[in-house]
């Protein structure tokens, strides 16, 4: 595969450069073909369409015209985007669930708005008839959804519980009189909020209520969330339906091409027929029947189905942080700023505060990248069906709740950085910076907070190291937790860290030589989440016999530990992806480049986390000093191959849309270079003022 984006001169190095090893060159076309991951075909096929001018965002149009735009654009992806790929093939679909995400996400590259809008249709509202109802509910709603004849909203989030939806307050209450719900907002916090399709566009709704039943003459009971089809405006003249109030949230800091509302319900009746049914359902008399007896579990199987939202975002990340990496990388071998030994100025990549702004993030955006095909082939397995039990359901959900926080905060701290890295060019609205980072802010709070889903991944490593427990007698668990304290205490101790400095003393190279091992980098970052968890198990241990105020208070004082443990964890996730990945590679020069490139990923993590290392005894203050001295290292060595790293994220300038990287740069600098030359060959160039006197 080859990108039309022109390559800049101060990449391309001449045989015998010393910062250019002749058994380290890129294979550009191999790498890039490694980065489409499991669905070249169908990523390259949505690529080329995100590349037709008719996808792609205007900067500067008012918010209503780029709402029109945006939905005018779902309606030719209804037609040409194979948005139906993840259901049914009576429905047009193909049954190939991590192939339509993996198209879904190339949607970033024309216009965030159109990948979250679309998102929002197929991947929400159709998604949530399709995987919460029952093939009754398939029949009545679906193709309407799939064809876009009906827009529809997904009516999760209120104003007043946001990440909560076990307490969120909407009502729908069964009147077996009339055989239908009464779907019901009782106070103003309970309000749907931040709803996509809700202000304008939409003519439905997947509403989210609390199922309440009560057969003549018996108790009414609560059986919690469920979701409901429910129309809000009338599909010929766009009027609400009565008791049915939206408000619009107007411009917001990004996405303004996607018209969020606010939603209402006052007793708005809708059928029996409209719960989706497949977790449970109510009888004509209504007689409450589900299929998984346990309320909590039936709650989050339900919001499990729902957890490619949380995937794409993650792929949607890592495709926000390539285009900004491309952007400025490409601009850093063009640009010149300050004059070097020489009389030429220097390219900005030759810097080295410009190398370590850009490369490390670039190490990281590779892990995230190859992290999110291992995510997506999770998914896959387990929405096909090939491998779909309770345990991988709730390992697919942990390792997007891993994921998605990690990668949308590092979209954000790449695009934040990308635009610095260009200076004032990277603040031009036409290179497209400012903007991607602005769509992309909201990514870290929606489809789940990112610190209540680290918050999840905390309390599921909780639970399986409790887990390492279950089997052991008593003194079997006492002498494993004795020996995970020595094990700790003797980190604490000089006597690890003296190994350190005597295995390393006299030669800088042995401590560098421990450090690029992969055993080594392993090894550190294993060590230290199940150091986190370990601790953090130990110190919520009185909670299990304590109150339930003390218990919360014992578990909010520690908080931040659990939160940071999922944190490591998922950079643990990260690390190992790119390492298994490095297999896959063939051409031993790019697999020599990207080597480097993991080991640049791994020790920056150490170096991020260095004071733990430090206090926990971990490392010596030598080896320390030597990870950011190997760093350093990496550096040199990765600078020649930046352009080709960035090239193989496979973006030609209909994607990229940025004139900093269409090459303008070079001709610009190359005018300007020649320029200086013809005057000095001239001898007609004015003396400088130092020189005259």
């Amino acid at each position: 595969m080859t990108t039309t984006t022109p390559r800049p001169v101060a990449a391309e190095r001449e045989p015998g450069d010393p910062r250019l090893d002749a058994d380290s060159r890129v294979d550009v076309e191999h790498l890039a073909h490694v980065l489409l991951g499991h669905y070249p075909e169908l990523r390259l096929a949505a690529r080329r369409l995100m590349g037709d001018e008719r996808f792609h965002r205007v900067d500067g149009l008012p918010m209503d015209e780029h709402r029109e735009r945006v939905l005018g654009q779902l309606r030719v992806l209804a037609t040409e985007g194979d948005v139906h790929r993840s259901f049914p093939t009576r429905f047009g679909g193909a049954d190939d669930h991590g192939g339509f995400l993996a198209r879904f996400e190339e949607l970033t590259h024309a216009d965030p708005s159109l990948q979250i809008k679309s998102g929002v249709q197929w991947g929400l509202f159709a998604s949530a008839i399709f995987h919460l109802g029952s093939e009754r509910n398939h029949d009545d709603f679906l193709a309407g959804a799939l064809t876009l004849d009906v827009p529809g909203a997904f009516a999760m989030t209120e104003i007043g519980h946001g990440s909560d939806v076990a307490s969120i307050g909407t009502t729908a209450t069964y009147d077996p009189d009339t055989e239908e719900f009464v779907l019901h907002t009782p106070f103003r916090a309970a309000w749907k909020d931040y709803l996509g399709n809700a202000a304008k566009h939409g003519q439905a709704a997947v509403v989210f209520a609390r199922l309440i039943t009560a057969r003549k003459g018996e108790q009414r009971v609560d059986h919690g969330v469920h979701a409901f089809y429910c129309p809000i405006r009338d599909p010929r003249t766009l009027e609400l339906l009565p008791g049915v109030s939206s408000e619009d949230d107007g411009l917001k800091g990004g996405l303004n091409g996607i018209d969020n509302g606010r939603l209402a319900f006052d007793h708005v009746r809708v059928p029996r027929t409209n719960l989706l049914n497949r977790y449970g359902d109510v009888e004509p008399d209504g007689t409450y029947t589900s299929p998984i007896a346990s309320p909590g579990r039936r709650f989050f199987t339900m919001l499990g189905t729902l957890v490619q939202g949380r995937v794409s975002l993650d792929g949607a990340a890592v495709t926000a942080a390539r285009v900004g990496l491309t952007i400025a990388i490409t601009y850093g071998n063009q640009r010149r700023q300050f004059a070097g030994a020489g009389l030429d100025e220097v390219v900005l990549m030759d810097y080295g505060q410009h190398q370590r702004r850009l490369l490390p993030l670039l190490a990281e955006t590779y892990a995230a990248g190859f992290a999110h095909e291992d995510l997506l082939a999770a998914f896959d397995d387990v929405f096909s069906g090939r491998n779909d039990t309770p345990e991988t359901r709730e390992d697919l959900e942990t390792l997007a709740a891993a994921l998605k926080p990690t990668s949308t905060w590092h979209a954000l701290t790449t695009l934040q950085t990308a635009r610095e890295a260009c200076g004032g060019a990277g603040f031009m609205a036409e290179n497209r910076l400012t903007q991607l980072r602005a769509d992309l802010d909201v990514y870290v709070t929606f489809e789940g907070d990112n610190t209540v889903l680290y918050q999840l991944v905390g309390k599921r490593l909780l639970t399986d190291y409790a887990k390492s427990f279950q089997g052991l007698d008593a003194v079997k668990v006492a002498r494993l937790v004795a020996e995970r304290a020595a094990d700790a205490a003797r980190y604490r101790t000089p006597l690890g860290r003296a190994i350190q400095t005597i295995t390393d003393v006299g030669d800088v190279r042995r401590s560098a030589g421990a450090l690029r091992e992969t055993a080594t980098q392993r090894a550190l970052l294993v060590d230290r989440v199940e150091t986190m968890v370990a601790e953090v198990a130990q110190a919520l241990r009185p909670a299990q016999k304590a109150d339930p105020a003390t218990a919360w208070a014992l578990f909010n004082a520690h908080q931040h530990e659990l939160v940071e443990a999922a944190r490591a964890h998922a950079e643990l996730v990260q690390w190992e992806s790119f390492t298994a990945a490095l297999a896959r590679v063939e051409d031993s020069g790019t697999q020599q480049v990207l080597t480097w490139l993991r080991d640049l990923f791994g020790l920056t993590l150490v170096e991020r986390h260095l004071d733990w290392y430090l206090l926990n005894g971990r490392l010596s203050a030598g080896r320390a000093r030597t990870v950011t001295s190997y760093i350093d290292r990496l550096l040199t060595r990765l600078r020649p191959h930046a352009q080709d790293l960035v090239d193989a994220f496979g973006y030609g300038p209909e994607h990229l849309r940025a004139p900093i990287a269409s090459g303008v740069e070079q001709q610009r600098q190359d005018e300007a270079r020649a320029w200086f030359k013809a005057q000095r060959a001239s001898g007609d160039a004015p003396v400088p003022e130092k020189r005259a006197r």
